[in-house]
């Protein structure tokens, strides 16, 4: 698999909030009553409102009836002698959890809860929209952290320690990321627990107590490893040699692919494909680790990570073919790395150096390392390749004339044939690989 865009993913939508911008006006409007007061505003599951069931996507405005007005959930028929369709009931359960994981009752529509933190609807719309929270209309939805959240948000943008617009982009990479959290959590460890159920217990009867014992555990352990990250984060930043640098910096980007996904994905069951993956970014994810590097993101049967340096990039890739060369149930791999100026922007790596790595991983043989140019001068300035073998000969003839120890390069560098690239003209490969 390649890439042409390495652009961030997006999470899925979330259970709260929200509506789409609407003038303040239309807020007060809507809700004289103040953020308690049921007023005018429409209620959860009024087709005046065009609002569903939280999560269901934008509002959809009703359409008109010109025999009779629009039923409330309440009604029991309609002027033809049908019965109105009543909003699908929320699970208990599913309510019991909220109350549990968020640590509050519902008690605000969206435009109550703006009006509450001394916020915009618009500004608020923008704000959750960015979490990745859904649209719910007006139902009656969020709690006091909501409000507070918007507070602490908008304090920042008023203090000026951040514009608008970065309040806009935390927001964004915020609720990106945990969503992806949530949701591996949910799929993966949460079930992995509840399965099989206690006996004489659902599992549905077993989510809540376990939930209740694994809230607080989780809740601090994501703490520690956000200061963990964000320490690491800072001082890169800080060793950044200007500000330029700080976010236009030279780094070594790689991509590290299974051969033959798309086949695969034909042959085997789901759980067994999932498995796999799994297994190839768990293996991944470690090894980098361990390594030095940064894991950007995992694309199934594709990760991207990045180095600060050709040394540890090329260390990592080898040691990721050679890993899996190990593993009989996986298939081969195959790695491309370009050295170069790279755009960071909310975690994530843009520019030429990192399209070139993912069309370099395109064209790699089956269980390679390939890298350009620029990679391949980054290693022989730092002597930790030889430009050629005849270079590495005369360098060991000559630390022997000395009495030297000859220099002991770790890489091998072997020149490909030059071929043109889609999108990005004519490249020269080199094949990578360790010098015995």
């Amino acid at each position: 698999m390649s890439v042409d865009d390495t652009g961030s993913t997006g999470s899925g939508a979330a259970s709260p909030p929200v509506r789409s911008a609407q003038p303040e006006q239309s807020a007060r409007s809507a809700d004289e009553g103040g953020p308690g007061a049921e007023g005018a505003a429409s209620e959860p599951g009024d087709p005046a409102s065009g609002s569903g069931p939280a999560g269901h996507g934008p509002p959809v405005p009703a359409e008109p009836a010109p025999a009779a007005k629009p039923g409330r959930s309440g009604d029991a028929a309609d002027s033809s002698g049908e019965a109105a369709v009543k909003p699908p009931e929320e699970n208990p359960l599913a309510l019991r959890l909220e109350g549990l994981i968020l640590g509050a009752e519902r008690r605000y529509t969206p435009f109550q809860a703006a009006r509450t933190a001394g916020v915009s609807m618009d500004l608020a719309s923008r704000f959750w929209r960015a979490m990745g929270f859904a649209d719910i209309g007006q139902a009656k939805a969020l709690t006091e952290a909501d409000v507070l959240a918007l507070r602490r948000l908008a304090g920042l943008v008023e203090a000026g320690l951040l514009s608008e617009a970065m309040a806009i982009q935390v927001a964004r990479s915020t609720g990106q990321t945990t969503a992806r959290l949530a949701e591996w959590q949910i799929d993966s460890f949460l079930e992995g627990l509840t399965e099989p159920p206690e006996p004489g217990m659902t599992r549905t009867e077993v989510t809540y107590p376990l939930v209740e014992l694994l809230l607080p555990e989780l809740e601090e352990f994501l703490v520690y490893v956000w200061r963990r990250q964000l320490a690491a984060a800072t001082g890169r930043v800080v060793q950044a040699g200007d500000d330029e640098e700080m976010v236009d910096r030279r780094l070594a980007v790689g991509f590290a692919d299974l051969v033959g996904f798309t086949r695969l994905t034909r042959r085997m069951e789901e759980e067994e494909l999932g498995e796999l993956v799994e297994a190839f970014e768990t293996t991944a994810a470690d090894l980098v680790a361990a390594r030095g590097g940064r894991l950007i993101k995992t694309l199934g049967d594709e990760v991207l990570y990045c180095a600060d340096d050709a040394g540890t990039a090329a260390e990592i890739a080898l040691l990721l073919i050679e890993t899996m060369a190990y593993d009989e149930s996986m298939p081969e791999l195959r790695v491309g790395i370009a050295f170069g100026t790279v755009t960071t922007r909310m975690g994530d790596v843009f520019g030429t150096t990192v399209n070139l790595a993912s069309r370099l991983t395109s064209i790699a043989p089956r269980d390679a390392v390939l890298v350009d140019s620029a990679f391949a001068q980054e290693l022989t300035r730092t002597a930790l390749a030889p430009a050629s073998e005849a270079e590495a000969a005369e360098a060991a003839a000559a630390a022997e004339k000395e009495g030297e120890e000859p220099p002991e390069y770790r890489f091998a560098l072997q020149p490909m044939w030059q071929r043109p690239v889609r999108g990005l003209g004519v490249v020269e490969p080199w094949l990578l690989t360790r010098r015995s």
